[in-house]
């Protein structure tokens, strides 16, 4: 696919960590009060269905890796399965998922650093912090790959410690009622409950786009995959149930963890737990820089782009125009965007993208099958659950955000055919 020679720097832990921190971004953090709030001390099993949901999703992108060792990910299936128009609408449309998830994450880390220094609460400062972040994250990314993985492995260490003290200060506290069959009655709005929850789980696929610098990816990036979740998974569950077994009234908090952790450990538990979200925030916005970028250099390698996105650094070989595009849109986006919105957009637009690389997945299997790729279990039954299953989430989005994700979409299709022309 590319005539760069990419340094594989990345093994299966630094996988599993790009998918966590994939993962847990801000919205955990966030998520427990409305989860209470829809599904009461049901709530915990949500995210465990939310989980198997996702499962069949991401099954088929750990099935997808296993044939392909460059980087691009969905554009390296989806070029192989529908050829470049649907390659390039495809990966646009996961490219700006990630661009809007990057937007409003940024928003949601200036925010949490206000708790501290109170000046990023002003709109100048908030703007100079955000635009201060993605230049550092962005020129991390460019001057040293291998120095960007190992801050997303510390990173990741970092995060989790909090999230694992959170739920052992908070064992005393768990109530058995969640067990109780009639807590079901307590959820209200059962698809609305799923459509909320699933936004905790979308992030994932970041960890495909860079199998070309990824050690043995055919093997690696299934294997993390598949743990990440499983553990992720278990977490999500934890966190839930000691949250709704320490407050009773978990659906009027504001910042739920940051409330359990002062019941649970005191005053130190809101300095820790506002830390971690900084952690868990700065994670994510590393990651994104780190897999999007490769996003827009492999469309170019196609010759999908203009070739200025496919710069590479003369010795790390990591994109450069591309990661400078990205600090750009993503910025822009950020200054002028609110969180909700840009959350909204990033969901719907990811859905659509998983759509068409599964539909990729089922038109590759009998070539899988040949080279002896395949390890799914019941053929294309998988992958045609994992397409009800996306297709179901996404009729949830409101008729707005089908407009402004079609609009994306028409912008792809226009730089598209514009770069055809000029070439």
């Amino acid at each position: 696919m590319s005539e760069n020679k990419f340094k594989r720097v990345i093994g299966r832990l630094g996988v599993a960590a790009l998918a966590i921190n994939g993962l847990i971004g801000a919205g955990i953090f966030a998520l427990p009060s409305a989860a209470a709030g829809i599904a009461g001390l049901f709530s915990p099993w949500m995210f465990l269905l939310c989980s198997l949901l996702m499962a069949t999703i991401l099954l088929c992108f750990a099935q997808l890796s296993a044939g392909f060792d460059d980087n691009g990910g969905p554009v390296a299936y989806t070029e192989r399965a529908f050829g470049h128009q649907l390659a390039f609408q495809t990966t646009w449309l996961l490219y700006i998922g990630r661009v809007t998830a990057l937007a409003a994450n940024a928003n949601a880390l200036v925010f949490y650093l206000s708790q501290f220094f109170v000046m990023f609460a002003e709109p100048l400062y908030k703007g100079i912090a955000i635009v201060f972040i993605l230049c550092s994250l962005g020129g991390v990314n460019i001057f040293n790959a291998a120095k960007a993985m190992r801050i997303i492995h510390a990173i990741t260490l970092i995060k989790l410690a909090p999230l694992l003290l959170f739920i052992g200060f908070g064992i005393p506290y768990l109530t058995a009622e969640i067990f109780d069959l009639a807590t079901i009655e307590q959820v209200t709005d059962f698809d609305g409950a799923l459509l909320l929850l699933i936004y905790a789980y979308i992030g994932f696929e970041g960890a495909v786009v860079p199998a070309g610098e990824t050690k043995n990816p055919k093997q690696q990036i299934a294997k993390a995959l598949i743990a990440t979740l499983l553990a992720t998974s278990v977490l999500y569950f934890f966190i839930q149930w000691v949250s709704v077994s320490a407050i009773t009234e978990l659906s009027a908090s504001k910042t739920p963890m940051s409330d359990v952790a002062y019941i649970t450990m005191g005053q130190a538990g809101l300095v820790i737990m506002t830390l971690a979200a900084i952690f868990s925030i700065s994670g994510n916005l590393t990651v994104v820089i780190f897999t999007a970028s490769r996003m827009t250099q492999s469309l170019a390698q196609l010759g999908q782009l203009p070739t200025w996105f496919a710069k590479s650094h003369d010795v790390e070989n990591s994109p450069i125009h591309s990661t400078y595009f990205l600090v750009v849109l993503a910025g822009g986006l950020a200054l002028t965007g609110s969180f909700v919105w840009l959350a909204i957009i990033s969901s719907l637009a990811r859905l659509i993208g998983f759509v068409i690389s599964i539909a990729a997945l089922i038109k590759l299997h009998d070539d899988f099958k040949q080279a002896g790729h395949w390890f799914l279990p019941a053929g294309k039954i998988l992958p045609l659950v994992s397409l009800l299953v996306c297709g179901w989430l996404s009729i949830q989005a409101s008729v707005t955000s089908w407009l402004m994700t079609g609009l994306f979409m028409l912008l792809g299709f226009a730089l598209f055919h514009w770069n055809k022309r000029v070439q």
